[in-house]
């Protein structure tokens, strides 16, 4: 993934970016969200965490500091260094880099957690859930943000669209991106070895929560 048009948003820290997807949609960057503290519904994914968490396009750190708060071992991961920074200005314990480059304590992780659209991270939801499987403990889960039903699952390239500035361009660089949502969850998670162990829905945003099929 490209970090600069998220970098860009990041900085700004106000809304009035979006992420445009090459199928024409248009999803407004809740950056002033990213900047603030946990909401009730990222306060749900922290109530299902009860081990050392991975908080991966962390961003500023919003969720990785609510885990630290909450007594969980929380490390955040992105690979915009601004957004690296910022969280850990606010406490959070962050690391700058690609979450499919080693990271530490791989396979001993007792949850792994994408929000805000990161299942679209690398543009292959198939490959970023065999890395969150390799990165768990087998008794771990993946705890993940995902579109409403009906949308289904895209690919493509997705740009970050900024408020024109003089001197900055308006569409930042184009990069591989994915949506996938609460049924085409179920066969992306099956080809990797997960389950969908729950979906559940909190402001209008959904969820899912994937672990190893029982029995393994």
């Amino acid at each position: 993934m490209s970090s600069d048009g998220f970098g860009t948003a990041l900085r700004d820290r106000a809304d009035g970016h979006w992420l445009v997807h090459g199928d024409g949609r248009r999803s407004r960057l809740p950056v002033r969200r990213w900047h603030g503290p946990a909401e009730p519904a990222a306060a749900d994914v922290v109530a299902r965490c009860a081990g050392p968490t991975l908080d991966l396009g962390c961003g500023p750190g919003r969720l990785t500091v609510a885990l630290a708060r909450a007594g969980i071992t929380a490390v955040g991961v992105d690979v915009c260094g601004y957004a690296v920074a910022a969280a850990r200005a606010r406490g959070a314990v962050a690391l700058h880099g690609d979450l499919f480059d080693p990271l530490p304590g791989e396979g001993r992780w007792a949850h792994v957690v994408l929000l805000d659209g990161n299942i679209g991270i690398g543009g292959d939801p198939v490959a970023l859930l065999r890395r969150c499987r390799a990165l768990l403990d087998p008794a771990g889960t993946v705890l993940v943000e995902l579109e409403p039903p009906g949308a289904g699952l895209w690919q493509g390239q997705a740009r970050v669209a900024s408020p024109r500035r003089p001197g900055q361009p308006a569409l930042g660089p184009a990069f591989r991106w994915a949506r996938l949502d609460t049924r085409a969850v179920h066969p992306v998670a099956s080809r990797v070895g997960l389950s969908v162990r729950e979906v559940f829905q909190r402001d209008g945003r959904w969820f899912g929560e994937l672990g190893m099929p029982s029995g393994e």
